[in-house]
């Protein structure tokens, strides 16, 4: 039997399903998804408030939140994010706005007793040439990819914050490293989306049109590893039941492939026979980029997800919503 809520932050006793748990960023890939594997595992309690509802920005509107809802559990999945065209663009925004977002949540769940917070960062923050696949040991080790710098800051500076919670007070604030993710709900605009939607609607749109070749940016040579959001969501909820030290896990699926090779099975999946061209005048960001997830593994989760099986359930979801608007 469970403790009451102060003796079970005291003491570490597990997750319980009748805890409150605030979903940061619920309406996103990861948040939503994230919502997704805690109602279908018996989370009922989840508090998901709207940006008409709490400006995340907002210090004090989000201090009188925590103020009121006393969330026992926080998941900050919430930042601005976007691919190296949207970053380049507005750096500014990228560093300031995931900093707001983060040292609001962060300390309002501290200063109002939340018993455990799960941070996500995102594969950006190693340096650009770390040893591969990387480990979490690589963090601020060199130079960081410049095309994502402001965003990768932004995320070390996390947690950073979350470490210095738990060794300052010893709070349960841990930190998971996802690699770059995909699936139902990802943002498909062309001008600010990452690599793996804007191909997918470029491919699309020039199957729909009868277009002879899709424009792909960069050489198409950089090495990626893909994880999709449900499998990401299955090991936050695994983090979240099972780890509280302050050392970061890297997320990933040990499956990497070449943007050449990725663009290839999207063109498979979407039916698509045409050509690629690749326009190397666009940066490459990082050559190669494969996280290991040893760690993780160790621990007892394992992505399950496979690449071209996780393309088609996105396809699928992305044909399925684009007629109706949903599908950004």
């Amino acid at each position: 039997m469970c403790l009451p809520r102060e003796e079970r932050a005291v003491l570490g006793c597990g997750v319980d399903k009748n805890q409150s748990i605030l979903v940061a960023g619920h309406r996103g890939l990861a948040g939503s998804a994230i919502v997704r594997e805690l109602l279908a595992h018996g989370y009922e309690n989840l508090l998901r408030p709207d940006r008409s509802d709490l400006e995340l920005r907002d210090r004090e509107a989000v201090r009188a939140y925590f103020q009121a809802k006393r969330p026992d559990l926080v998941v900050l999945a919430a930042a601005k994010v976007g691919g190296i065209r949207a970053n380049q663009q507005y750096p500014v925004e990228f560093l300031l706005q995931n900093l707001q977002i983060q040292n609001n949540l962060i300390e309002a769940a501290a200063d109002f007793g939340a018993s455990k917070l799960l941070f996500l960062g995102s594969s950006c923050i190693y340096p650009k040439y770390a040893p591969q696949p990387i480990p979490e040991s690589a963090l601020l080790g060199g130079a960081l990819e410049p095309t994502n710098e402001p965003y990768a800051i932004a995320k070390i500076a996390g947690i950073k914050l979350c470490q210095a919670y738990s060794r300052q007070h010893g709070r349960k604030f841990i930190c998971a490293m996802p690699t770059n993710l995909y699936g139902p709900g990802d943002n498909f605009d062309l001008e600010n989306s990452h690599v793996l939607p804007a191909l997918m609607r470029k491919v699309h749109e020039a199957k729909c049109a009868g277009s002879a070749k899709v424009q792909v940016w960069g050489s198409g040579n950089p090495m990626r590893e893909f994880l999709h959001v449900d499998d990401l969501a299955s090991a936050c909820r695994f983090l979240l039941e099972n780890y509280s030290e302050p050392e970061i896990v890297n997320v990933g699926s040990g499956e990497e492939v070449t943007i050449r090779g990725l663009a290839e099975v999207i063109c498979e999946v979407a039916g698509y026979s045409g050509s690629l061209k690749f326009d190397p005048s666009v940066p490459d960001g990082t050559p190669r980029k494969l996280l290991d997830s040893s760690r993780l593994a160790s621990l007892g989760w394992r992505a399950s997800i496979g690449l071209r099986q996780g393309i088609l359930k996105t396809y699928e979801w992305y044909c399925e919503n684009t007629d109706a608007g949903l599908a950004r």
